[in-house]
């Protein structure tokens, strides 16, 4: 059986489409590359073993090869299980170790720092780096680690905060029922998993709650937590008007119709502030609501507060991105429905695991970039701040209301202002026409002589061949008779198309190559000093790039990180890029290629656009390794122009 690096290895090696460094690999495993190359060794030699080989190509790194199909899948096939069950698997990376001391904590009593030092075969200095990490999850909900001597460590701390944290770190891994009944885990023994799934869905089906399968999971892994803490006589303390409050809610009545059913299951009683932690839950899901709706019926059944609070969240969205989607019914009423529960579990500090988040973030950057300002308005308007899980639920109603309005777009009408007689008009309007197809309409043709003659309310521009004096109330795209040169941008950019971008955001002035910085804020710190040289931004941009980060880390994966401030701040887009010498925490990732991007104000370009230009780039983490490499500007250049075409 293959440790835990060479699986990491062997995972890496099936991804990559090209030969892989061991540079990269000492990088993704946090050791050095010589001891990537013994572990190659040793892999060389097992791998012949399972269908396959690896090679090492001169100069390029190594790639694997897969000689028995049938073979290597069946060893896929044991890693997947080894990885299920969790049995002898020993953490490898630096995030895994943490989670793994966390887990470990919540999970036991009292442990010593030796113990987890030889569990994880590690030195008790690395384990104490590791273990600063663990308690500044710790600290995040309130808890203490308290040592005691002869006994070791233990966690201390409001039941309420401590269930919250086994939840979300016990069980961060699980998404399904399924993964439960795998996972070899100490919350779930004694526990009928399926007699507890089939109370709540009896009685949620009674009073019309809607659950999705990720909360189902969620609901079944509390009661599950909360079975195991009653045993051990560890009970929820609520204050006495939370529990008056929650009382009179219709989810309190729902839950104490599950406790009920529990009880004579498990054979055990669920005392009166539990039920209100399992009503807690409850509040985080949402009652079933027809969907076609009109507004006068949305106001009569939704509260007042998260109506208004609604509208402003589409309108500041709008306001700052030009999304032009406030005025989607359907958005707004999913919005609506989504709000009051979402709330409900930031207020209480429910986290609802999102296993769609990473990939949300990294496709739909601007649904996601959507969603942040929103969680910024909900912080204004009701001062709660919404994790990056909620973020992401939120991303998806924005998502998909984004792409309707690219599928909705009408096309732009124009007419065409021409001085050389029908002939030439005919012949801009055709090659206009072949150009841009359902993009624009032309709807006919004249001289300037007769302007004044044309309803211009119906149009959105002119395409005019000569300089049109007067100020009209729609826009003019002066061009030549004979389209050429710069004509099909200057109307492209109109459309809000992105074009040949090479020249908009690789500039030669904005790339920062092998900086030796060693924190998140060093490197922000450094590279917006750079934009004020320029002239590019104010003293108030630091503080909003920063403030993005607060809300949720830029990093993506890959090495990558693309920073940007909470709100449009700068007169023109840009991209200022910088590689590390040595990669950096940023946000739990190692980060050491950052792009920090800025969008001008009020711009109308297409911003999902932008973002894949730049995600295709950095989506590969081959090319990425081999910006890091780059001395020089041409250098880097080279590699962008290569892999994109996007440099000159």
């Amino acid at each position: 059986m293959l440790n835990g690096r060479q699986t990491v290895i062997i995972r890496e090696l099936m991804k990559a489409d090209s030969p892989v460094t061991s540079d990269y690999l000492a990088k993704v495993l946090d050791v050095t590359s010589r001891t990537v190359r013994n572990d190659i060794k040793e892999l060389e030699a097992n791998v012949k073993d399972i269908g396959a080989s690896i090679k090492s190509i001169r100069g390029t790194g190594y790639q694997l090869f897969i000689h028995d199909e049938q073979l290597f899948r069946h060893f896929l096939q044991d890693i997947v299980g080894h990885d299920q069950d969790h049995s002898g698997k020993i953490p490898t990376l630096p995030e895994e170790r943490v989670h793994y001391i966390v887990k470990r904590l919540l999970l036991t009593e009292y442990i010593k720092l030796d113990d987890l030092a030889e569990e994880l075969y590690i030195s008790r200095s690395t384990l104490q780096n590791d273990f600063k990490e663990a308690k500044e999850i710790f600290k995040r909900y309130g808890i203490k680690v308290e040592k005691r001597s002869n006994f070791g460590l233990r966690l201390i701390g409001s039941e309420f905060k401590l269930r919250l944290c086994i939840a979300d770190y016990a069980f961060a891994d699980i998404e399904s029922e399924f993964d439960m009944i795998l996972k070899d885990n100490p919350v779930f023994a004694g526990v009928d998993l399926n007699g507890i799934k089939s109370i709540i869905l009896t009685h949620i089906g009674n009073h019309q709650i809607v659950l999705s399968d990720i909360g189902l999971t969620n609901l079944i892994i509390h009661i599950a937590i909360s079975y195991n803490r009653i045993k051990s006589e560890k009970y929820v303390t609520l204050y006495n008007n939370e529990l008056a409050d929650l009382k009179t809610t219709e989810q309190y009545e729902v839950a104490k119709e599950i406790v009920h059913d529990l009880e004579i299951e498990l054979h055990i009683r669920f005392p009166e502030q539990e039920i209100a932690y399992i009503t807690i839950h409850l509040l985080g899901t949402k009652m079933i609501t027809a969907l076609h709706l009109n507004d006068q019926e949305v106001q009569s059944f939704i509260e007042e507060q998260i109506y208004d609070v609604a509208k402003v969240v589409l309108e500041t969205i709008d306001q700052e991105l030009h999304l032009n989607i406030k005025d989607d019914q359907e958005l707004f009423l999913s919005i609506c429905l989504h709000l009051k529960p979402a709330i409900h579990r930031t207020q209480y500090g429910i986290n609802l695991p999102n296993p769609l988040l990473e990939e949300i973030k990294t496709n739909y950057p601007a649904a996601f970039q959507a969603s942040v300002i929103a969680g910024m308005v909900l912080k204004k308007l009701l001062d709660i701040e919404i994790n990056e899980n909620e973020m992401g639920y939120l991303a998806l109603h924005l998502g998909a209301a984004i792409e309707n309005r690219k599928n909705m777009d009408q096309p732009k009408k124009c007419m065409i202002v021409c001085a050389s007689g029908v002939g030439s008009a005919r012949l801009l309007a055709t090659k206009i026409e072949a150009k841009f197809g359902s993009r624009i309409e032309i709807v006919g043709t004249t001289e300037f002589y007769k302007i004044n003659q044309i309803p211009l309310n119906n149009l959105d521009f002119l395409i005019s061949t000569i300089p049109i004096p007067m100020q009209l109330p729609v826009p003019v795209i002066h061009v030549k008779t004979i389209l050429g040169g710069g004509d099909f941008e200057k109307i492209e950019q109109y459309l809000g198309i992105e074009v040949n971008q090479k020249g908009n955001y690789i500039r030669e002035e904005l790339v920062f190559l092998r900086q030796h910085l060693e924190t998140r804020e060093d490197v922000l710190h450094f590279v917006v000093k750079q934009l004020k040289k320029l002239g590019l931004v104010n003293d108030l941009f630091l503080k909003s790039v920063l403030e993005r980060e607060e809300l949720s880390p830029t990093s993506y994966g890959n090495f990558v990180a693309i920073p940007h401030p909470l709100t449009p701040q700068t007169d023109s887009t840009f991209w200022a890029i910088c590689t590390l010498q040595k990669p950096i925490d940023w946000g739990g990732k190692r980060v050491q290629f950052i792009c920090l991007l800025s969008v001008e104000k009020n711009s109308s370009g297409d911003l999902q656009k932008m973002y894949d230009l730049l995600i295709n780039i950095i989506d590969n983490g081959q090319v990425v390794q081999q910006l890091l490499k780059c001395k020089t500007y041409q250098e880097f250049a080279s590699v962008f122009q290569k892999n994109n075409e996007m440099v000159n």
